[in-house]
């Protein structure tokens, strides 16, 4: 069975180590959160740098790589905390149906295009509707607060 997700190259680890690294000490760009979730298997807490969304009034998280770990835990555990610095934020997640997802992803894309392009086979600036074939390989989550 061939993966439902990209998986990360060494740079790409580096990268995101090295990011979990300043987010932790409170020094990345504003839009960048340490998601620290449940493994649903082990019970042991995972982190990884994620990009989180503002649009329409509500934040997002887009699994760009996939139906990657974090995003497969997260769906599982109903609930990620967000880290930054010294500053947290628990967050119950609700996981977007397929035909909702479009408009997000799109809007995703448009901001971070730099980071994730290379993960969508739709370039940036697209309409909305031609990220339907994306929708169903690509995890969107609401990020609610109260958890």
């Amino acid at each position: 069975m061939p993966d439902a997700f990209q998986k990360e190259s060494t740079l790409d680890r580096f990268f995101n180590r090295l990011m979990g690294r300043a987010l932790r000490l409170g020094f990345a760009p504003g839009y960048m959160r340490l998601l620290e979730v449940r493994g649903r298997k082990s019970g042991k807490t995972f982190t990884t740098p994620v990009n989180v969304l503002d649009f329409n009034g509500r934040r997002w998280l887009v699994a760009a790589r996939g139906d990657t770990a974090w995003a497969r835990n997260a769906r599982a555990a109903g609930h990620v905390c967000l880290r930054r610095g010294s500053s947290s934020e628990s967050l119950v997640v609700r996981e977007l149906a397929d035909a909702d997802k479009p408009e997000v992803i799109k809007a995703f894309l448009d901001r971070f295009k730099s980071q994730v392009q290379r993960f969508f086979d739709v370039p940036a600036g697209s309409p909305a509707d031609a990220f339907l074939a994306t929708a169903s390989r690509t995890p969107v989550f609401e990020l609610i607060a109260g958890a």
